[in-house]
């Protein structure tokens, strides 16, 4: 079995803060004046998004239990899209699609949304906009009630011939996209600020779960955890089981050969060396079988905190 100790990764925090501006030097050598309009544009607040974008080419996909891991690579950057039957996934056009190897892929998720600290970074994507080489593009974003996005680039002038839906299935009219979460698909815009187009097609997303609020304590402990104590092994990342359960509010009652962790009518029985698992009546399987990593601690992979946290 392969195993290695690694150095926790880090996630860097984005500071936000006024930007200052430097004066410029004149083509004649003296110092240029900086404008009053200058002075507003730099201090004007930068808005914070929404709906984050991460994008690259699908580059192995892999089937557990009920959801999709598509490993996607863009330069030396690797991330992990977690898929599962509520993901939207369209093209560019606005068809509906499968996602597959060799797929070039944006994903939009909420910028605040909890995750678990690990490397790869793992998302649960909201919608997945696979890009195609007909002429389109899609965004994901709030529109207020004039139909402009968060950060004023876009537009909407929605005509007879826009297709209107909603995730719950809903009859839709233009009154009812201001001020919601929407994704729009669009084939050309105006050269204008904010830039204006008749989008082809308009989704709104009245199903999916408001944006997150404060995160739980829990989940902030659970991150401290991993980031503290985890090992690699056959490529999983395995973290401590006892530890990560009870701070869930499981109970762990050691079998010798492994661990139940039970809450409520929820039970897993898990034992060291055995990739098969039990939940309730069921059976399960692990990636990478859990070990005794260090003395008296059994490590699981950290896919299994994703089980654990449902």
């Amino acid at each position: 079995m392969k195993m290695t100790k690694v150095v926790p990764f880090a996630m860097s925090a984005l500071l936000i803060g006024g930007a200052v501006v430097a004066p410029t030097v004149s083509a004649n050598g003296g110092e240029a004046v900086v404008t009053n309009a200058q002075n507003d544009e730099a201090q004007k607040p930068q808005v914070q998004p929404i709906f984050m974008q991460v994008a690259g080419t699908v580059d192995n996909v892999e089937v557990r239990d009920n959801a999709t891991y598509y490993t996607v690579k863009e330069g030396e950057n690797i991330n992990v899209f977690v898929v599962n039957e509520d993901t939207l996934v369209f093209d560019n056009t606005g068809k509906e699609v499968k996602l597959q190897k060799g797929d070039k892929v944006t994903a939009y998720t909420y910028a605040n949304k909890p995750m678990i600290m690990i490397y790869p970074p793992q998302y649960n994507p909201e919608v997945l906009i696979v890009e195609t080489e007909e002429m389109g593009s899609a965004t994901v974003d709030f529109f207020n009630k004039d139909l402009v996005n968060v950060d004023n680039t876009l537009k909407l002038n929605v005509g007879k011939e826009t297709e209107l839906q909603s995730l719950s299935g809903k009859d839709v009219t233009v009154e009812d996209l201001a001020e919601q979460h929407l994704l729009v698909f669009y084939a050309i815009t105006t050269m204008s600020i904010p830039a204006q187009t008749p989008p082809s097609k308009v989704v709104v997303l009245d199903t999916i779960v408001e944006e997150p609020g404060e995160v739980d304590p829990s989940q902030t402990a659970v991150e401290e955890i991993i980031k503290n104590d985890f090992y690699e092994v056959e490529g999983a990342t395995m973290v401590p089981l006892r530890l990560i359960a009870e701070e869930l509010g499981y109970k762990v009652e050691s079998t010798g050969k492994g661990a139940i962790v039970s809450k409520g009518a929820l039970s897993y029985t898990i034992t060291r060396g055995q990739k098969e698992y039990g939940y309730n009546k069921a059976l399960r399987h692990f990636e990478v079988a859990p070990a005794l990593l260090e003395p008296t601690k059994t490590y699981v992979p950290v896919e299994f905190v994703e089980e654990l946290m449902k």
